[in-house]
Formats: structure tokens, C-alpha cells, sequence
């Protein structure tokens, strides 16, 4: 996460690689999340097409230490013929030597042959001669460039014509007060001569702040708790920047790309927020984009926006077909969430309760949701699916069934939990 021509940038992640990581860890967990989660990313880029057992090139641009690497090219190592993966399957790219030394002790822990650790810095990738990639990993990178648009063009310009990229920028309202205390520790920290004396005086601050500051009011960002590494890059940061809705759209049109989807997408949702029929009514003719904007403003809680970026549009697997045979080879398939599992937590519930940082969720489910989930094992597709329901019910008629599990796919899509792959 370090960036050319800001040595004070480079030199933070070089004393504090972020986010703090421990190699040993990798025998315990593997860290996962969005975006680049494989059906995730498979979902809304490649309409649910791809085949990772065969050939897929992925960058991760501004590596650090290597959460999006090592998830990458665990998840692309399992999906191969011979459990490996492929040679250069992965390429991580970082300018922190220090950082990559964890990514790369990392990945030795777990035994991954497929990736191709550079030392660099993504504004220069058109010069790299690199071949182009299928997907392309930046979260975290873009705000804290001097030309965000700069660094989203290199990004383009090593991407497949048919590609896509999972990118993260930080959100402004969500994050309310952090620039506000930066600035005041800026003020403060003036005779301070090494970040170390920075961080000192930011912790001896943060334990005696008035609870009128702004910072401390905000819940959201907690960031800063779990380390010293966490503490510098939210809080000491030479270069940082956030962006509302209609910024990260100039700032992906500006490279001639379309938003595939924020992630999670409900957080984007007019309806999520607004239950009155009469304000919903004031929101007629907006389009997708500007109801995204207005739900955003109506959270305020979106401390960074995560979203699948893709020169095509229309790159989402969706049920929005007539063709019943086409919607029977569809593969319903979790991220992260066990089909048995919640399958027994919906017998006794007609709705999911979810929590959006501080918006309470009551989502209806359909009849059928604990035995659709319990078949949602990533193997089965629509077709498997009813044909063991109707075992069940004779009376079941597909008119039926598709229905029902539109309702629970978008329910469980909207969270980001649940993806379609062919």
C-alpha cells in the first residue's frame, strides 16, 4: 500500500506494515472477505462463468501484507486439477519490502507455489510488461495516491478487455472526525521527530479526548485499537482521502469503466432506508446510481466503499430470464456460510435479522427457506434443487419454487452471502 513519489508514504509502511499480520497465524485461519472471493467476484464480473480450474491471471495492486494474495491464491490453488495452482496464477505488487517479507512468509506457511511477489509501484504497471490480467485486486491504494485517476488508468491498462477489478476506497461520511483529528494531531505533533513520537502523543490524546469530539462520537471507526499499524494509517497518514457515491463514480468513469455492483449491495438500497410509502414515492425516476448516492447519505455509517469495477455492463448472473431451462443450470452457491447451519436457524423463522453498523434488518423469507439452503451446497443447481423439493411435496410446481427462491436469492445476494454460478 505504498506509493511512488511519496517517500513519507512509503517509508510509514516500511516501519509500520499494515495491516498488522502474523504468519504463524496462517496454520489457524485463512483471512477471506470482499471483495475477491471467487464466487463473489465470479458472480458479479463474469456472470457466474468462469472455470477456476482452468487459467486465471489475478493482480493484487498494493499488496501490503497480503490479506487479498493469500486469499486469492489459497482460493485458486483449491480450484485447480492438481491443488496447486497455476504458475503466476497470483502477482502481488508492493512497494514496502517489509510488507511483502510478511506476504511472503505468509504464503510460505501455506505452502503456495502460485504466486509472483514484484516490488513496485502500480502507477508505473504500464511499463512492466507485464501480461495483462483477468482480475485485478486494489483496496485501500487509490485514496491514498496524489491522482487517484492516475492510478486507476495503469490499473486499466493491464486489464483483460474482458476483466474485471474488486476496488476499495475509504467512505466520507462514515468517517467523520478522522480528518478533523488528523488534522489537530498535525497541530499537536508539530515538535515531534519520528512517527514513534507521533504515535505516543496520539495515544496519550485519544485516552483524554472530550466525548463532544467528533472522533470519539463516531462508532465506526475502531480501526485504530488493534495496533500501532492500524493507529498510523488511519490516523497518521500523509496522504488520505474519501469519497461519497458520486465521487467513486466520476472517479471509475474517469478510466472508462462501470460500477457492477457496491458491495454489500443492500447498504446501496433506497429501500433499505426509506420505509415510508410517500418518501419512497419522492424517489421515483432516480436512477440506480442516484439512489445508491441518496441511501448513502441517508446511512452516514459507510466508512469505505467496496464495488466490482468491469469495462461491459450487465456482467451480474441473475435470474432475470423466461428461458426455464437457462435458470435451471444456475448453481446457488454460499460465500463463508455453512448450508446446514443456517438451514437449521431458518426452520423457526419467517425473517432474517441482520444489522447494518447501527440499521436494524427484519428481511421476510419464503416458505421454503430452510430447505433451499440446506441444498445451496455450491454442486446442486435449480434444477437439482426442486427436483429434490418436489420428492418432498408433489404438489410443488416450479412456478412456485422460482419464485420462492428469487425471494430468498435476493435476500441472501443483497447481504452478499449467497451467488449464482453455471
Amino acid at each position: 500500500m505504498t506509493i511512488q513519489n511519496q517517500p513519507e508514504v512509503q517509508d510509514q509502511y516500511e516501519a509500520y506494515p499494515y495491516p498488522s499480520r502474523d504468519p504463524r497465524d496462517e496454520k489457524k485461519r485463512l483471512i477471506t472477505g470482499s471483495p475477491s472471493n471467487l464466487a463473489e467476484l465470479n458472480h458479479y464480473l463474469f456472470s457466474g462463468n468462469r472455470d477456476f480450474s482452468q487459467p486465471f491471471r489475478a493482480l493484487v495492486a498494493g499488496g501490503g501484507t497480503g490479506d487479498a494474495t493469500i486469499m486469492l491464491a489459497q482460493q485458486l490453488a483449491d480450484a485447480s486439477p492438481d491443488g496447486k495452482g497455476h504458475e503466476g496464477q497470483v502477482t502481488y505488487l508492493d512497494l514496502s519490502s517489509a510488507s511483502r517479507k510478511i506476504a511472503e512468509a505468509r504464503a510460505k506457511e501455506r505452502g503456495l507455489t502460485n504466486i509472483t511477489f514484484m516490488n513496485g509501484s502500480l502507477l508505473d504497471l504500464p511499463g512492466f510488461g507485464l501480461e495483462a490480467f483477468d482480475y485485478i485486486d486494489c483496496c485501500g491504494v487509490l485514496h491514498h495516491l496524489n491522482e487517484p485517476k492516475d492510478g486507476l488508468k495503469a490499473l486499466t491498462s493491464v486489464l483483460k478487455e474482458e476483466g474485471g477489478m474488486g476496488l476499495m476506497v475509504y467512505g466520507k461520511y462514515g468517517r467523520e472526525g478522522v480528518y478533523e483529528m488528523q488534522s489537530l494531531l498535525r497541530d499537536l505533533g508539530k515538535n515531534c521527530t519520528t512517527l514513534s513520537e507521533q504515535i505516543t502523543l496520539t495515544r496519550r490524546l485519544l485516552e483524554k479526548i472530550p466525548a463532544s469530539n467528533s472522533f470519539h462520537r463516531n462508532p465506526f471507526v475502531i480501526d485504530h485499537k488493534a495496533s500501532d499499524a492500524e493507529l498510523v494509517d488511519l490516523l497518521l497518514h500523509s496522504c488520505d482521502r474519501a469519497y461519497t457515491v458520486p465521487e467513486v463514480i466520476e472517479l471509475v468513469s474517469s478510466a472508462s469503466l462501470n460500477i457492477a455492483s457496491f458491495i454489500e449491495p443492500i447498504r446501496y438500497q433506497l429501500e433499505t432506508y426509506l420505509k415510508d410509502p410517500k418518501l419512497q414515492q419522492s424517489s421515483v425516476g432516480l436512477s440506480r446510481m442516484e439512489k445508491a448516492a441518496v441511501a448513502e447519505k441517508l446511512a452516514s455509517n459507510m466508512k469505505l466503499h467496496m464495488f466490482y469495477v468491469t469495462r461491459k455492463k450487465n456482467t451480474i448472473a441473475d435470474l432475470s430470464t423466461t428461458d426455464r431451462s437457462k435458470m435451471e443450470t444456475l448453481i446457488p452457491i454460499f460465500r463463508d456460510m455453512s448450508a446446514q447451519q443456517l438451514s437449521n436457524n431458518l426452520k423457526k423463522t419467517t425473517t432474517l435479522k441482520s444489522n447494518l453498523d447501527g440499521v436494524p434488518l427484519n428481511l421476510p423469507l419464503p416458505r421454503l427457506a430452510s430447505a433451499i439452503a440446506l441444498r445451496c451446497d455450491g454442486r446442486k443447481n435449480l434444477s437439482n434443487i426442486y427436483a429434490e423439493l418436489r420428492e418432498l411435496d408433489q404438489r410443488l410446481e416450479w412456478s412456485i419454487f422460482a419464485q420462492q427462491f428469487e425471494i430468498f436469492f435476493k435476500t441472501f445476494n443483497n447481504l452478499n452471502h449467497l451467488f449464482l454460478r453455471r
